[in-house]
């Protein structure tokens, strides 16, 4: 191996959007993440709740007029024949 090719490996802070902070070791001085173990809602158990019921409708309401309109088409086409 050739000598002096190598990034310096030296102790590092990392900092999250949410003010934590942690030490570990890496070729960067310094380390901002946007997201940690402290704030992501898989760890924390805290997720967001979706408004499902609101998508539900929304799907339910597309899916009625979709259908009202192939029955119209159905028609149409039953009446020329």
């Amino acid at each position: 191996m050739k000598d002096k090719i190598h990034p310096k490996y030296e102790e590092t802070e990392i900092r999250c959007a949410c003010g934590n902070t942690f030490k570990t070791r890496s070729t960067r001085q310094n380390i901002m993440v946007g997201i940690c173990n402290a704030c992501h809602p898989f760890y924390t158990g805290s997720q967001k709740l979706v408004d499902t019921a609101g998508r539900v409708d929304k799907f339910q309401q597309r899916m009625a007029k979709t259908l009202a309109a192939q029955a119209e088409m159905d028609s149409k086409k039953k009446k020329k024949k």
